[in-house]
């Protein structure tokens, strides 16, 4: 159990740190302060890591709980078996719903109104590291989003999106990323 707590306070600690990057630019004390007092992202993560150790310490009704609350208080509904990589950003929390047992890699970020998953058990999402999602994106199914990818406003992805890539549209088409030089130096 002194594991759990250990990884809790760690991940608590790693997120602030990379939502401070995310939401300030930099990591230094005061963005870190600001991101912890004042970010809604923030909140929404640490309630998330709260439920996984409750999870942890096999107290099913503290998760069940601390979901209603995230999502009656943040207006964000996370399943019970998600999973949230470190520095996940909500830019706009709002709307955003992740269900199943989808697994969100690090420092990805949601621009709002977003769903992740589906309500068949068909199998769900797994979003690798550093991926945005536009403003009322959906992501459906057992898809993989590739690491780095653009997910456009309003695009409805309903196959795999390769590493580096952008999908738009509904359903979505995937092109390959123009930017990509510029990132990988």
């Amino acid at each position: 159990m002194l594991k759990a707590r250990e990884s809790m306070i760690g991940s608590l600690v790693t997120d602030a740190l990379e939502l401070a990057k995310a939401a300030n630019g930099n990591s230094d004390a005061k963005s870190i302060a600001k991101v912890v007092l004042t970010s809604d992202s923030y909140r929404i993560t640490a309630l998330n890591r709260a439920r996984e150790a409750a999870l942890a310490y096999r107290i099913p009704l503290v998760n069940h709980v601390l979901r209603v609350a995230q999502t009656a208080v943040m207006g964000i509904e996370i399943g019970k078996d998600v999973t949230l990589g470190k520095g996940v950003y909500f830019v706009h929390s709002l709307g955003v719903v992740i269900g199943g047992d989808a697994r969100i890699g690090d420092r990805v970020r949601f621009y709002g109104n977003n769903t992740v998953g589906t309500a068949k058990d068909n199998g769900y999402p797994v979003i690798e590291d550093d991926v945005w999602i536009g403003a009322g994106a959906r992501i459906l199914g057992p898809v993989r989003i590739g690491a780095r990818s653009r997910i456009g406003a309003n695009a409805v992805v309903l196959q795999d999106v390769p590493p580096d890539s952008v999908a738009v549209g509904i359903p979505a088409r995937i092109f390959p990323r123009k930017d990509t030089d510029e990132v990988a130096l």
